[in-house]
């Protein structure tokens, strides 16, 4: 148990850090959006890219017990590997494809 706490506290606080640093450019919105209950965490963007609405997921990542299972990561740098530098170990995360294929 945890672990999983450990999990969820990581993935909260590495969502919300990566959301401080908005785009410049455009006037686009990063948003956290952490739902402990269901274990979904994403990061949403939103607003005008140049001349066309934007609402996209950036990011997105399942805890399954004591894994955590990444949907999307569309970060530049990637946000698994902050998440691993914030003391997730790398055997507990799993990316959508691996997931699938263990099934």
């Amino acid at each position: 148990m945890d672990n999983l706490l450990s999990h969820v506290d990581i993935l909260k606080k590495t969502l919300q850090e990566a959301t401080i640093a908005q785009p410049r450019l455009q006037a686009i919105k990063l948003y956290p959006v952490c739902d402990i209950e269901s274990g979904h965490f994403l990061v949403l963007a939103t607003g005008w890219d140049k001349q066309r609405w934007m609402d996209t997921i950036l990011f997105h990542a399942r805890l399954v017990e004591d894994k955590i299972i990444i949907e999307e990561d569309n970060f530049e740098e990637g946000l698994t590997t902050a998440l691993i530098a914030a003391g997730i170990r790398k055997e507990d995360i799993i990316n959508s494809l691996e997931a699938a294929i263990a099934v």
